[in-house]
């Protein structure tokens, strides 16, 4: 917010100050109350006044409840510029409309008491809302006495609409400001600043003490918000520019290139500026050039819609031309909530223009402002970023680092919010991006967005804040490192907007393996076998560069191995034609680790890295094939299988020897059997294949048989069972290849029991 200056009747008493009582939207605006842009021009406001009634010890004033014309802006006024009212002063209005009465409202006292040229001392104006009715009261303190020539001043349209009914009211006191004896402790411009015919950076004079205006008005007296300011006044440093012509308009300096690129700015024909109103060509600071950015609030309501800002811009244009006799809007750019970048003050926003925004340092700064009051929280993030822009911009066309401190040497005396002080000529260090507060003694631009501006100077300058590698996808952890057998995913995020970022790289070792556009959050990369060092690197749209902390992740593409390939052995069970009982053995390694085997057929299934075997059955006289796929924990794979046909030969096909007797039975395989007690039966079977299992049927009363492998003795199994067992594969044999071989069975003629039955054999091939 700019240090503004205050004309007397005459001129609407009404400005957006920083940290004080809001004004919004009660000047000017467009014709159709929208947006501003392509509207009929700004409205022409005026300012209507009624004297207030004093007590007769002087320490009372009152006005009492009255109706009025419309208006929307109201502040209290008297007579010397250099008093104060040492006490309180309240208000309270009726809304246009409902009727509706609002609570009492404090009212700040301005205390511009050095202020150079002012004609009235007067409290902050504060936005109501389109009223119509008013009253006030004035406590003086203790025995002071109040100031003369108490009045209240209201604003509103020329139409009498009170304006301004679009925008939301909003107000509050700066701490300290409400009875305070210390003029430091209200969100104030020093009286030292006054509307001159150039804005400039001279030490200020005295002004003239005539006063035109009528010191009493009457409550029928109005003043167009046009009327200019007092001709007495002395050229100083002020935040405005005079409306009368130039003698000589200085020649344009030249608009030098940027390190960093123009962000998108909207031009004064989109806020509906009325060039009408402010004819002089622009001037452009004595040195050509911007040693800093100054950073304001306008101290207005949060409420307003982005829809809403060109008017509430056009209606702050109108204010400083029309009413302060400015030449034109004070600030060189104004952003809104929303981010959307406006252009200010004319002249050409690639050019040093000479704003009217910070007392004292006009000449050497620019001037953002971000439309709204940020004293308990900060701007929004995309106005944030707006700002960051445009500062890193303008800065970086005179080679001024955003996160750098300037020197820039005072043209009057002055004093900051902290209280430091200087004179004129002193040199003083500035961060290069610094609030308004920093160089006068205003709360501007509000605790929250001062706090904040050290976000936004790193935002500007660079590098890209908050690079942090998030995750690399495509990997599989095996211990505590990252494995990858293909491409990888790298994500990330930075806290810098996207706005202000160049581009990203993923560094692989160092070295740039892949780029991304500023606005992605991940890149693949392909890695060579072995292991790496992983990390991104994000460049500023300065140039300057941040590199994340690094990621090992490891290339593995080396499949696993089946050291014992897949095989099948018959396995003991019951046997039938669907089902012959079978095992399934394997082994994998793997050189990092063994994550699964699965079985993909002739059924799926899944096993773990220590398993080996599993239990299967098929179906006999089938050929099937059993395939298996090992994976490792990076994602290798390596396949196998092995087929085979179970075949039974049932007893029938045997050679006999010794006395057997055959049976007939449901329950056994091909529903025949042979059984016999005969000590020394024989029955022999030749096949060629790799594993072999003998069916028996078992019962409480069976007996032992010997068996023979390719002429040998191989064991000797006992078919005694406490149940019956039909078809049961008692006893296997496997081979690790096929051949032919013979199995002969025995009869052992165990003593009292020894019948055994047999239905035949199956083998494997």
């Amino acid at each position: 917010m700019r240090a503004r200056r205050w004309w007397g009747t005459g001129a609407v008493v009404a400005a957006a100050v920083c940290g004080t009582l809001v004004v919004q939207g009660v000047i000017g605006g467009s014709g159709d109350g929208g947006d501003g842009a392509g509207g009929t021009g700004p409205i022409e406001n005026e300012v209507r006044s009624t004297a207030l009634q004093v007590s007769s010890d002087g320490g009372f004033a009152t006005l009492g409840r009255q109706d009025t014309e419309p208006f929307s802006l109201l502040g209290v006024t008297w007579k010397d510029p250099s008093a104060e009212v040492v006490g309180t002063v309240e208000v309270r209005t009726k809304a246009v409309g409902s009727g509706k009465w609002s609570n009492w409202l404090g009212l700040d006292s301005d205390n511009r008491q050095d202020e150079r040229g002012a004609v009235r001392g007067g409290t902050e104006p504060s936005w109501v809302g389109p009223s119509d009715g008013v009253e006030v009261r004035v406590n003086g303190k203790a025995a002071a006495r109040l100031p003369q020539g108490l009045r209240l001043d209201m604003v509103g349209s020329a139409d009498g609409s009170g304006g301004g009914d679009d925008v939301e009211p909003a107000a509050f006191l700066a701490a300290g400001a409400e009875g305070s004896d210390d003029p430091t402790a209200t969100e104030s411009a020093t009286a030292s600043e006054s509307a001159t015919p150039e804005t400039t950076d001279s030490t200020p004079t005295e002004p003239s003490t005539s006063e035109s205006p009528t010191d009493e008005p009457s409550t029928t007296d109005s003043a167009s918000a046009s009327e200019s300011p007092p001709e007495s006044a002395t050229p100083t440093e002020s935040a405005s520019e005079s409306a009368s012509p130039s003698a000589s308009a200085p020649n344009t300096p030249p608009a030098p290139p940027s390190t960093a690129p123009q962000p998108t700015i909207t031009p004064r024909s989109g806020w509906g500026a009325d060039e009408a109103l402010s004819p002089e060509a622009p001037t452009y600071l004595p040195g050509g050039k911007i040693k800093a950015v100054v950073v304001h609030h306008t101290a207005q309501s949060n409420t307003y819609t982005c829809a809403e800002a060109p008017s509430i811009i056009n209606a702050i244009y109108t204010y400083d031309v029309k009413t302060l006799g400015w030449k034109d809007l004070g600030y060189n750019f104004v952003v809104d909530k929303c981010g959307t970048v406006y252009e200010g003050r004319k002249g050409g926003v690639e050019l040093p223009v000479l704003g009217a925004h910070a007392y004292g340092f006009n000449s050497l700064t620019t001037g953002i402002a971000v439309l709204g009051t940020y004293t308990d929280s900060a701007p929004s993030r995309e106005a944030m970023t707006s700002v960051a822009r445009v500062a890193a911009w303008k800065l970086g066309q005179y080679g001024v680092d955003p996160d750098g401190t300037v020197t820039l040497t005072t043209a009057v005396n002055g004093q900051n919010l902290a209280g430091k002080t200087w004179g004129p000529g002193e040199n003083l260090s500035f961060p290069a991006i610094h609030g308004h507060r920093d160089g006068y003694n205003t709360l501007c631009p509000g605790d929250a967005f001062y706090a904040a501006l050290d976000t936004v100077r790193g935002w500007a300058a660079g590098p890209v804040a908050g690079l942090a590698l998030t995750s690399v996808t495509g990997t599989s952890v095996v211990g505590s490192a990252p494995y990858t057998n293909g491409p990888v995913t790298v994500n990330w995020s930075a806290t810098t907007p996207t706005e202000l970022i160049s581009r990203y790289e993923v560094l692989v070792d160092g070295e740039t393996a892949a780029t991304a556009e500023a606005g992605a959050t991940s890149a693949k990369a392909t890695l060579s076998a072995g292991t790496h060092r992983v990390q991104v690197k994000a460049i500023h749209q300065s140039g300057r560069t941040a590199v994340s902390e690094a990621v090992t992740v490891i290339a593995e593409s080396t499949a696993p191995t089946f050291t014992t390939k897949p095989n099948l052995a018959l396995r003991t069970g019951t046997v039938d034609t669907t089902g012959v009982p079978l095992t399934l053995r394997w082994k994998a390694v793997d050189t990092t680790a063994l994550k699964e085997v699965r079985l993909t057929a002739p059924a799926a299934k899944t096993y773990g890295p220590a398993v080996t075997s599993a239990q299967y059955t098929a179906k006999s006289g089938t050929a099937t094939k059993w395939s298996l796929k090992a994976y490792d924990a990076v994602g290798n794979t390596a396949t196998a299988s092995v087929s085979g046909i179970q075949t039974i030969l049932q007893e029938t096909k045997a050679t006999r020897s010794g006395s057997w007797t055959a049976k007939s039975s449901t329950s056994y395989l091909g529903g025949e059997s042979l059984s016999s007690k005969t000590k020394n039966a024989s029955l022999t079977w030749t096949f060629t294949g790799r594993s072999v299992a003998w069916v028996v049927s078992r019962a409480a009363t069976s007996g032992q048989a010997h068996i023979y492998v390719d002429g040998k003795k191989v064991t000797t199994v006992d078919l005694k069972s406490g149940t019956a067992a039909y078809r049961n594969a008692i006893w296997t044999k496997t081979w690790s290849s096929s051949a032919k071989h013979t199995v002969k069975i025995v009869v052992a003629g165990t003593s009292g029991r020894a019948a055994i039955t047999t239905d035949g054999i199956v083998y494997l091939k």
